[in-house]
């Protein structure tokens, strides 16, 4: 099971992505793991994981007075889907899950980018995902991986993660969210964009390293 995403600092309510993806490298630039996302229109820029509001505010004003961030928004750890349906009894994450992987179809892969600017990687799509819901997933495909709770390929539900060996035999180097129907999201490689594949294909077939999930 994934960790719970503490409270986090959000930055940032703008109308063109440029903004938003300057925003997220530099703070990138200063060890700072930030991803931006689209809401509700606007691009906004989210990071950090406190056990504490005080402590997330605390950091915000810190770097607010650094002049790296200016207004901030502390996103509380009952904001998150995940909170909110545990608490309410009402939803479903996994569905919340792919919701959110439909918000990136068409973005275009950049290896290494955890961004709708620069791009996903595919762990990258994955890792936004999960944490916008609130759940609190590994950078890299093989950690991922190795987080999970391994399931049958015929066990898989929306939400859950496929792995692939792309580059060497036996060693996880790509992901995918499932979104039923034997079909999965993922960001393929340079010069592609995010689309929905199927497990049936004949290279994701013969490439299958297993499923994991995480609820």
């Amino acid at each position: 099971m994934l960790g719970d995403l503490g409270h986090a600092i959000q930055v940032g309510a703008f109308a063109s992505i440029d903004n938003a993806a300057r925003l997220e490298a530099a703070l990138n630039r200063q060890g700072i793991d930030a991803f931006f996302f689209l809401e509700n229109g606007l691009y906004k820029v989210r990071f950090g994981n406190h056990a504490s509001y005080a402590a997330a505010q605390e950091q915000a004003r810190q770097m607010q007075f650094a002049g790296l961030i200016e207004e901030f928004f502390i996103v509380r750890p009952s904001d998150y889907a995940r909170a909110r349906i545990r608490h309410s009894g009402q939803g479903d994450l996994r569905v919340e899950l792919v919701r959110t992987a439909h918000q990136f179809l068409g973005v275009p892969y950049r290896w290494g980018g955890t961004s709708a600017q620069e791009g996903f990687d595919c762990s990258g799509l994955t890792l936004v995902c999960y944490r916008l819901n609130g759940l609190d997933l590994p950078r890299v495909s093989a950690n991922q991986f190795a987080a999970g709770r391994p399931i049958a390929r015929s066990q898989l539900q929306k939400g859950d993660l496929v792995f692939f060996a792309t580059n060497r035999p036996n060693q996880v180097s790509h992901v995918g969210i499932y979104i039923g129907n034997n079909h999965f999201i993922h960001a393929p490689r340079s010069g592609q964009q995010v689309r929905v594949e199927s497990l049936s294909n004949s290279y994701f077939q013969r490439t299958f390293m297993g499923a994991r999930t995480y609820l």
